[in-house]
């Protein structure tokens, strides 16, 4: 036998098993589930349900909905909104910079 057959080298590279056991096994299965049985709606893109085609910069009510106070333009994650319209909101947002109708930043 080699290095690499010895009992305490084999098992090393890819069977997955551990002090938790075989690979795949979840430990929380037994308990009823993952974190407590809360559930998380999925969020949908507000503009798509309104069927938003084009985002205008002049609509700044719409636009600080998309900016909190810190006046930085928060990511998709945050409001769920799809990437198309991601990017439509985000040079939205940079024309009305532009054009001094929404902050760069606070005071």
């Amino acid at each position: 036998m080699s290095d690499m057959e010895t009992p305490e080298y084999r098992g090393r590279g890819g069977e997955g098993r551990g002090p938790g056991g075989e690979r795949g096994e979840r430990k929380d299965k037994e308990k009823g589930g993952g974190k407590g049985g809360f559930f998380r709606r999925r969020k949908t893109c507000k503009l798509c349900s309104e069927k938003v085609d084009y985002v205008d910069y002049k609509n700044t009510k719409l636009l600080l909905a998309f900016i909190p106070e810190r006046a930085k333009i928060l990511p998709r994650r945050m409001f769920g909104t799809c990437a198309p319209c991601q990017r439509k909101v985000r040079t939205a947002i940079l024309r009305a910079r532009q054009m001094a109708l929404i902050p760069y930043s606070t005071e």
